[in-house]
């Protein structure tokens, strides 16, 4: 049985590339979420092993989402994605629980070494 993730991103074609590069590698991604607040609804309904979380996005950013998704299980396993420039947020969101960071623009085995290692 494959790995189920679920991927966080405001911008769609984001979502479209990570997709892409899980999908081609054996991954299975249950479901994608535009926003914080859908992705905690998701995170209760689909319980995947690992959620990929955009850090800046409207109506709930990536921190405050993966702070209810650890509220909920603490055993979650969270990879933030942020752009460059964002490493205050990506400490907060290492204390916050994240278990790893990834930096936009995406490449596909910085990806894969990441979740991975969280998978361990």
């Amino acid at each position: 049985m494959s790995n189920t993730i679920m991927i966080v991103d405001d911008a769609a074609f984001m979502r479209m590339m990570i997709k892409e590069i899980l999908s081609k590698n054996g991954y299975t991604v249950v479901g994608e979420a535009p926003d914080g607040a859908q992705a905690v609804e998701m995170f209760k309904e689909l319980h995947p092993d690992l959620v990929t979380m955009d850090i800046t996005m409207p109506e709930m950013d990536g921190i405050h989402a993966l702070k209810e998704i650890k509220a909920i299980d603490a055993a979650a396993k969270v990879i933030m994605c942020s752009a460059m420039g964002q490493q205050a947020m990506v400490i907060d969101a290492i204390q916050a629980g994240a278990k790893d960071f990834i930096v936009k623009p995406f490449q596909a085995d910085r990806v894969l070494e990441a979740i991975k290692k969280a998978l361990g």
